[in-house]
């Protein structure tokens, strides 16, 4: 089992997604995710997130990442993983940032938020999204895969 992180970061009603494509036997490859990795030793979550938003995107977000929650994701064909969960709702206009779209591990693209749930993502990346985008903080969910079948989900607030 590893901790992870992982944000979604938002402007001007769109969502700043990673398009998972450039790393072999990526678990997440093909899947529209947020940006984020795994937690270095001697590291938290708060800290790991802010690297990994800076390393991913280029750009340092410091002040307007949130902790929403924490999900186990459970699978019989990865390695288990604590991902914990932020998002960032960035300031004035996605031109003020300068956005490094082309990041090692796949292509970042601003998403409008109505095109969202139209994007291969995950099935329970769209539980815990949902609960985000309802204003849900303090989040605590279990999400079971079956390979990459999505299984069971079960929420604790």
């Amino acid at each position: 089992m590893f901790d992870a992180t992982l944000c979604y970061i938002t402007c001007e009603n769109k969502y700043l997604l990673l398009y998972r494509n450039k790393k072999p036997n990526d678990p997440n490859e093909g899947k529209w995710i947020g940006v984020g990795g795994k937690v270095e030793p001697g590291e938290t979550p708060e800290q790991c997130i802010k690297r990994e938003i800076a390393e991913e995107t280029g750009i340092r977000i410091d002040e307007y990442v949130v902790y929403v929650g924490v999900v186990h994701f459970r699978s019989d064909t990865w390695e288990d993983e604590e991902m914990y969960l932020f998002k960032a709702s960035l300031p004035g206009n996605i031109a003020d940032y300068d956005i490094d779209y082309n990041c090692n591990e796949g292509r970042l693209e601003w998403i409008d938020e109505k095109d969202l749930f139209d994007l291969p993502l995950w099935e329970g990346d769209k539980i815990f999204l949902e609960k985000m985008a309802a204003g849900e903080e303090d989040m605590d969910i279990t999400l079971c895969y079956e390979g990459d079948e999505f299984v069971r989900e079960k929420s604790r607030f």
